[in-house]
């Protein structure tokens, strides 16, 4: 306790540091005093504000109420998450963007315009959409021009909500779309707490808290589990400066993570499943039952078509961020090898089947992770889905991930400053991981 005390000293001591976290605090405060305003126009008293269950309770997660609340921020940074996958996936296809992608800082400005103007077109398109279907028609007025006003102010505070992210990337700490998100998902946690503790005994109670504690070990485990492929460097020649004698090879090694795709895979899967949600609520498919089966986030259907496409996805999406072939290359270029492996061709097929490997069963656990709760309402175990959806889910993956990534950047700024790391065990791991070899991928 007494060397948890130190650290908050030194952070406290650290000018810049306590800068840039009162920055940050004070732009996330803006973002809940936001997501209590409703729209103009809008009753609150007819408002279904209470907890919600299904589909449109785990969209609430991710906007902490202000989706039921009608509030100016109600669609959050989903539109801008959308933009953002989609150029995502056009570089894919679009050799365009792949040029974009591969021009440095110069291209990135670039991708981000699009991103933002791509995000003002997805909350044009939301934004009637949620005022029609989730706003009771007898808590809004029914004119074309208040339609008109309410969309508009949706999508420019999409907008806002986008810039207050930015903002914290820039000048505060942490990225700040994750933050935002994160502030959501943390603000029913009390909620949760309470609404399960009310309704559990006291034993079983904190029996469910220990299973909690062991499953966000298991999820710091694997979000932080590398495969170290070893890197072995051209021998020294007279004159090097490494302090190694001359002949001498530097090993490294390339760190393959066990869960490259991170929550993407659970994103992409949800976003699927919630067109039968769309699909539902029309008129024409009202009363279909297989939509309805898919739309019950506590049924066989929907959770067993959630696992297996995130599996899928995760595979999907690994192919995206860490490219085999570009990785051998860059080791070829820069005349590094892979113990026993050929340069070229064999060295990519070698990372490849490595990948692959430890892949499958990074899928599995996040398709596990995203399906507990689910399966903890199925039997009955948890009696809160806001209580359950902290077992797994995108909403436990995003809120320890986000914080690894604040103990990292906060430890940096603490080592900048010659002060020890957060946890005296050594430092957190991250995304750069030490001693990795730098080939210009992503993992």
């Amino acid at each position: 306790m007494k060397g948890f005390i130190q650290k908050i000293k030194d952070i406290w001591n650290h000018e810049e540091l306590r800068r840039k976290i009162g920055f940050t605090l004070l732009l996330l405060l803006v973002y809940r005093i936001g997501s209590f305003i409703v729209l103009p126009g809008v009753d609150a008293a007819k408002l279904n504000t209470g907890p919600q269950d299904g589909l449109l309770g785990f969209l609430g997660l991710f906007t902490g109420g202000a989706f039921s609340r009608a509030s100016i921020f109600a669609l959050g940074v989903m539109p801008y998450i959308s933009a953002s996958i989609i150029i995502q996936l056009m570089g894919l296809a679009i050799p365009a963007v792949q040029k974009l992608q591969k021009e440095g800082e110069s291209g990135r400005k670039k991708l981000n315009q699009w991103t933002r103007t791509l995000t003002i077109a997805i909350g044009l398109l939301q934004a009637p959409g949620y005022v029609s279907q989730y706003v009771p028609a007898d808590a809004r007025p029914d004119h074309w021009w208040w339609m008109s006003s309410a969309v508009i102010i949706l999508t420019c505070s999409t907008l806002f909500v986008m810039w207050l992210g930015e903002k914290i990337t820039d000048k505060g700490i942490g990225n700040g779309t994750s933050l935002i998100i994160m502030t959501g998902i943390i603000s029913d946690i009390p909620r949760g707490f309470i609404q399960e503790a009310s309704a559990q005994t006291p034993f079983f109670f904190l029996i469910e808290i220990a299973a909690l504690i062991i499953i966000i070990g298991a999820t710091i485990a694997i979000i932080q589990a590398v495969r170290r492929i070893p890197v072995q460097m051209p021998r020294l020649s007279a004159g090097s400066t490494t302090g190694l004698p001359q002949g001498e090879a530097a090993r490294s090694f390339i760190p393959l993570r066990v869960n490259s795709a991170g929550v993407m895979p659970i994103i992409f899967a949800q976003a699927i499943m919630f067109i039968p949600l769309y699909l539902q609520r029309s008129e024409t498919f009202s009363t279909n039952s297989v939509l309805e089966s898919l739309t019950r986030i506590d049924g066989i259907g929907y959770n067993l078509l959630l696992f297996t496409m995130i599996i899928l996805f995760t595979f999907f999406y690994t192919a995206i961020v860490t490219n085999p072939t570009q990785i051998a290359d860059d080791l070829k270029r820069n005349g590094n090898f892979v113990p026993g492996k050929k340069p070229g061709k064999e060295t990519a097929e070698f990372i490849d089947t490595v990948l692959s490997n430890i892949t499958f069963p990074g899928g599995i656990f996040v398709g596990l992770i995203a399906i507990l709760p689910a399966l903890l309402m199925m039997v009955n175990l948890s009696k809160s889905q806001q209580f359950a959806q902290f077992f797994g889910g995108t909403s436990l993956l995003i809120t320890v991930g986000v914080i690894l990534d604040l103990l990292q950047q906060i430890e940096t700024h603490l080592l900048s400053r010659h002060y020890d790391g957060l946890m005296k065990s050594g430092r957190v791991k991250g995304r750069n991981t030490a001693g990795a070899v730098s080939s210009g991928y992503t993992v």
